[in-house]
């Protein structure tokens, strides 16, 4: 795989150099396509930026490979110029003014997260550029009016939606007591006004809702409160931390609740440091590579996975993968557009209507993908304490039976 440019490369020396013509170089330079990015590769979102930018990098290289953008009867590749945002939105909305109005970039692709996504948004917005983003789902960043924003993954409110419904069914279409508990970011925020939307929806009743602490590590309050009313289901939502506390707690104090559904919870990640404590959690995910849906350059999502494990030496997150998807909406939009024109290329984006390894993209008027669902997995583990990701839900792309209720402590 070859070497991407990590800081800075020398489109942003052309750029500077001659910055009378900036936008007539920046844009395409020689064969190559130049495209930006503010990542986290340092700071508290550092491992997903990581996913964020190995899912780009192995996209451009893939394309690249196949044929490349074609356009105006010529070829060419993508390139990427990537900065470090330091997991800072501050500092992810100086960069997305530099990449434009320094080296020249017209096209982006997003940050991870939908703090930084939302810190670049205007900029992007401000100067007319397309930025495709496959990690900011925050449903606030579709109702802004933006017309140069598109994502290629559903919005937060539709996390954990379908693990309500799923609770629904499974209690014969009558509604379900619900405890729930959330970080205090916009993220989390919008995956509970998803939650309070199900529940009304489905005449269910939220009978615990907190909020964890800014360090997401101590919820035994809520815990305590669980154990007492004994909901269906417990809702978590608090990133990556907050799925290891709830795990590790609700083990150590032995609380049984039928359904446990939480977002960032990885098999893998889990079951290192909680082992078989992990199992039975239900995880919400944008994307598993047992899905089957399929597109000319990945395949279908088991090939993805065994390519980019190869690449990588990990099993790839839906952060990769969805980063990954965005390079083929970029693709198939610059090709459909026929020009560099940033408002044509913007208009094509807004027809895209595909389907990819990751899923079926087509974007509302907000930029949102509203062609995809969400799926939960569920953590399943054997007697040797391996754990991996089934997916149950929806029911049409189970992989897997639900096993539903949880059995309690007692009896494991």
């Amino acid at each position: 795989m070859k070497i991407k440019n990590i800081i800075i490369t020398f489109v942003s020396a052309i750029a500077i150099l001659f910055s009378t013509s900036v936008v007539s170089i920046a844009k395409v330079v020689g064969d190559k396509i130049i495209l930006g990015a503010a990542i986290s590769l340092t700071g508290k979102y550092s491992s997903n930026g990581v996913h964020t930018q190995n899912g780009y990098n192995m996209a451009v290289d893939r394309i690249n490979e196949m044929g490349g953008v074609k356009v105006g009867g010529k070829t060419y590749k993508f390139d990427i110029i990537y900065y470090d945002d330091e997991s800072n939105p501050k500092r992810a909305a100086q960069l997305a003014e530099r990449l434009i109005s320094q080296d020249g970039v017209e096209f982006m692709l997003g940050p991870y997260s939908s703090g930084l996504t939302k810190a670049i948004a205007p900029v992007t917005e401000k100067y007319g550029v397309p930025m495709v983003e496959a990690n900011g789902a925050s449903r606030s960043l579709f109702t802004k009016g933006y017309k140069y924003l598109f994502a290629v993954l559903a919005p937060a409110n539709l996390y954990l939606d379908v693990a309500i419904r799923t609770a629904v069914e499974l209690n014969g279409g009558k509604g379900v007591r619900i405890a729930q508990a959330f970080e205090q970011d916009a993220f989390s925020q919008d995956v509970r006004l998803g939650i309070l939307d199900a529940a009304k929806e489905t005449g269910s009743k939220i009978i615990i809702d907190d909020k964890l602490p800014k360090e997401l590590n101590d919820m035994a309050a809520t815990l305590a409160k669980v154990k007492a009313t004994k909901p269906d289901v417990l809702v978590v939502s608090g990133h990556t931390k907050g799925a290891l506390t709830a795990i590790r707690q609700i083990a150590e104090m032995k609380v049984d609740v039928p359904m446990l559904a939480m977002t960032h919870c990885d098999a893998a990640k889990l079951s290192k440091q909680h082992g078989k404590n992990s199992q039975y959690a239900l995880c919400a995910s944008q994307w598993h590579k047992t899905l089957t849906y399929k597109d000319d350059f990945f395949k279908d999502g088991m090939t993805y996975a065994a390519d980019f494990e190869k690449l990588f030496g990990y099993d790839p997150p839906y952060q990769s993968a969805e980063s990954s998807a965005a390079l083929l909406v970029f693709k198939d939009a610059f090709e459909r557009a026929n020009t560099f024109d940033q408002k044509k290329v913007r208009d094509a984006l807004a027809a895209t209507n595909m389907q990819t390894f990751y899923g079926n993209i087509k974007f509302a008027e907000g930029g949102q993908n509203v062609d995809k669902p969400m799926v939960l997995f569920q953590v399943m583990c054997d007697d040797a304490g391996k754990c991996e990701n089934k997916v149950v839900a929806p029911l049409k792309w189970a992989s897997a039976e639900l096993i539903h209720p949880i059995p309690k402590w007692s009896e494991r």
